[in-house]
């Protein structure tokens, strides 16, 4: 789990509309939304500049953060934004309110280590990643930042399933109804040697 935990100042939003959001994005500012825990939906602006830092420093979505709103302090988790298509900005972020105990639906980046000790990409083979990212069930106080797949001593043709990959305590993932295919082993357009062809047939 992440302890980069961070905090962002919000106000309050009396008015809601494409007039009001275009005016707050005139004072540097954005619309956003706090929902969940049974409670009300409560409209906010935050500062841009801030939340777009959040975004491209990664990990957005599996962090929980704290907003202050004019005083009150709301632990909540990201689970949307939209950005500008064109300018690239951001223009509306969706923020679940939660506690330590409130399971989510999150989706956790994968990371390849020891590329090296993989005799398949040794022969010349390619690392074809099938998922980049997996969804979790986990809770919010609990959420990996990502997942660690070990390519040590995987030959042409072999994969990483999901069973392979050892999943932090109290997250599961979401498909739960086959082992599902992280990344393979693949056979370049140009072949491979074929000492390692004939290994991975036997």
């Amino acid at each position: 789990m992440s302890n980069d935990t961070y905090e962002l100042k919000a106000e309050t939003r009396e008015r809601v509309g494409k007039g009001s959001s275009r005016e707050l994005r005139r004072n540097g500012l954005i619309p956003a939304v706090i929902y969940g825990e049974k409670q009300a939906p409560l409209a906010i602006a935050i500062a841009t500049k801030e939340v777009t830092q959040r975004i491209y420093a990664g990990g957005f979505k599996t962090t929980v953060a704290t907003i202050d709103v004019n005083g009150e302090k709301i632990k909540v988790l990201p689970k949307d934004y939209q950005l500008d298509p064109v300018r690239d900005f951001t223009m509306h972020v969706d923020f679940l309110r939660v506690s330590g105990n409130t399971h989510v639906v999150v989706e956790v980046p994968v990371h390849f280590v020891n590329e090296e000790k993989s005799p398949g990409i040794k022969a010349g083979g390619v690392l074809n990643i099938v998922r980049h990212a997996v969804e979790l069930h986990a809770l919010a106080g609990n959420i990996p930042d990502s997942l660690t797949a070990d390519l040590t001593g995987l030959k042409v043709g072999e994969g990483i399933h999901i069973s392979n990959i050892k999943l932090p305590k109290g997250t599961s993932p979401v498909i739960t109804d086959r082992d599902f295919t992280i990344a393979t082993i693949a056979v370049p357009a140009a072949g491979v040697e074929e000492e390692e062809v004939e290994a991975t047939e036997e």
